[in-house]
């Protein structure tokens, strides 16, 4: 797996673009990884619900809870799905919409400086285990594209108290074993 340097995307990945994003600001070093959890509806995996979400096309009327979130302006970099397959929404060096307020140390805004990582799954259902594989080889991918990268994150570390994701069911340990050298968990 790797980066193409022309179009800052994961060779061989579905790339669909998000209309959320924007350019980062000027000479702003890419330092952090920040790793999401996401299902839509709530508790449900498979369907187009996240994708459209990304893409600004989330129908309100097809769930009751899309009527809370239909408006949002939100995407991320790349979506690693239950059974391994990903999609990308946002060029990584481009500022994907996914970390909201956010701070890391004495920076906040991080957005500016972060790679965002949509796994499909809950605070509470396990992740899968091509799940993990695939976050594996996409940071190895980032951190030989992009060495300025350093910081791996959950949502819930950058966004205390605002987000809990990607939650208790998340196995930081299992991505601690097979983390890309020069990355750090903590």
């Amino acid at each position: 797996m790797i980066v193409d340097p022309k179009t800052e995307t994961l060779s061989g990945v579905r790339y669909v673009h998000s209309p959320h994003c924007d350019d980062r600001p000027p000479d702003m070093a890419m330092t952090l990884v920040v790793i999401h959890g996401i299902s839509l509806p709530p508790e449900q995996f498979g369907g187009p619900a996240i994708e459209q979400l990304f893409l600004g096309q989330l129908d309100p009327a097809g769930h009751p809870y899309f009527a809370e979130i239909a408006g949002l302006r939100v995407s991320a970099h790349l979506l690693i799905r239950r059974d391994g397959s990903m999609v990308q929404f946002v060029p990584f060096t481009r500022r994907a919409w996914h970390a909201g307020e956010s701070r890391l140390g004495d920076r906040t805004r991080c957005n500016d400086f972060s790679i965002g990582i949509e796994l499909e799954g809950t605070d509470t259902h396990p992740y899968t285990s091509v799940q993990y594989d695939q976050l594996t080889q996409v940071l190895a991918a980032l951190k030989q594209r992009y060495p300025s990268l350093r910081d791996v994150r959950g949502h819930s570390a950058i966004a205390p108290g605002r987000k809990t994701d990607p939650g208790p069911a998340f196995d930081w340990g299992r991505l601690a074993n097979y983390l890309p050298s020069g990355l750090s968990l903590a």
